[in-house]
C-alpha cells in the first residue's frame, strides 16, 4: 500500500496538485487505511471507482516462529446488506454507503459480482430495491494489464427509503461480444465509447431508446425490466443476447495467448470457489476432515 500511495502522490503532483510556490511542505490528501473497515464518516454526491480486483480480503499475520500466514477478513458492518469475505461484493456495498441520498455511482466490477449466489444474490436484490440500478456496460477483454479480465461498469443512484423497488429497468450496453482489443496493437479509444454515450443520454435518461429489437438482433443496447431480472436465477445481472461469432468461426478466435490466459483465469476462479467451500466446511460444527 505505501507504494500505491507514492504513485498516487506523484500523479497528483504531475497534475498540478502539489507544493505551493512558498516552499511549504505539502502533504497530499491520501490516507493509507482499510476503506472497508468502518462506516463512512463523510458522504459524496458522485463516486467513480475501480476497486481492487481479487476474490478475498485477507491480512498477513506473522506468528511467534516467524512464519507468515494469511487470514481471511470478513467485514461485519451495520450498513452492509450481507456479511462476506468477498471484497468485490464488499466494495459495492461500501460505495452505496458512501453516497448521499440521490448520489450517483459508477463502479467497475468483475463478472462474478453479477451472477454469484449467496451473498452476491443478497447484494443484487437489495441494490435493485434501494437504488436505481439504471445502466450496465459490459466491458471488452484486452483493456486491462491482466489479459482475459471480464469486467463491467455498474451505474446506480442511491435513493431514499421506499415501499417499492427503485429500479424499474436496467439498460445494458454490450461492448464485449465480438469485440477484441489489446494494449498494444488495438487499444480501446474514446471513439469506441461514443455509441454507448449517445445511448446513455447523460442528463436525459428518461428519453432512452433501445437499438436492439427482434428486427435488429445484432444491436448492443437494450433494457431489462425489474421483473425480468428478479425472476432470473440468483437475480443474475449477467445479461447478454448477441451471437458470439468466435464460437462459430474459428477464424475469429482471439490470440491463443489471450485464450490460454482466459482459461487460466477461469481455473483460478474455480479453485478459489472450491477453497471457499472447504473453509466453510471446516467451520461447520461437527465437521472432521479426512486425511489421505
Amino acid at each position: 500500500m505505501p507504494g500505491v500511495a507514492r504513485l498516487c502522490a506523484m500523479n497528483l503532483y504531475l497534475h498540478g496538485i502539489g507544493p505551493d510556490g512558498d516552499g511549504h511542505r505539502y502533504l497530499p490528501p491520501i490516507t493509507i487505511d482499510d476503506a472497508l473497515r468502518d462506516v463512512p464518516a463523510v458522504h459524496a454526491d458522485v463516486v467513480v471507482t475501480n476497486p481492487p480486483f481479487g476474490k478475498k480480503s485477507s491480512i498477513t499475520v506473522v506468528n511467534e516462529e516467524g512464519e507468515a500466514d494469511r487470514q481471511t477478513l470478513t467485514y461485519n458492518r451495520p450498513d452492509f446488506w450481507t456479511t462476506t469475505s468477498n471484497k468485490q461484493l464488499n466494495f459495492v456495498q461500501h460505495v452505496k454507503s458512501l453516497l448521499k441520498i440521490h448520489g450517483r455511482a459508477a463502479v467497475v466490477v468483475p463478472d462474478n459480482v453479477l451472477f454469484e449466489g449467496g451473498a452476491g444474490e443478497t447484494l443484487r436484490r437489495n441494490l435493485l430495491k434501494e437504488c436505481d440500478v439504471h445502466t450496465l456496460l459490459r466491458l471488452p477483454t484486452g483493456i486491462f494489464y491482466a489479459q482475459g479480465v471480464k469486467a463491467n461498469v455498474l451505474f446506480f443512484d442511491r435513493k431514499p427509503g421506499a415501499k417499492d423497488p427503485w429500479t424499474k429497468a436496467v439498460w445494458v450496453y454490450d461492448l464485449r461480444t465480438n469485440k477484441h482489443f489489446t494494449l498494444r496493437t488495438r487499444r480501446l479509444t474514446r471513439g469506441d465509447l461514443d455509441e454507448f454515450v449517445r445511448c446513455y443520454r447523460p442528463g436525459d435518461r428518461h428519453r432512452r431508446k433501445a437499438t436492439w429489437s427482434e428486427k435488429t438482433p445484432d444491436e448492443r443496447w437494450r433494457p431489462y425490466a425489474y421483473g425480468e431480472i428478479v425472476a432470473r436465477d440468483k437475480v443474475s445481472l449477467d445479461l447478454f443476447w448477441l451471437r458470439d461469432e468466435s464460437l462459430e468461426d474459428s477464424a475469429n478466435l482471439p490470440d491463443p495467448y489471450v485464450l490460454a490466459q482466459e482459461i487460466a483465469d477461469d481455473l483460478r476462479s474455480a479453485l478459489e470457489q472450491i477453497e471457499d467451500v472447504l473453509v466453510d466446511l471446516q467451520r461447520t460444527p461437527g465437521f472432521k476432515a479426512r486425511e489421505g
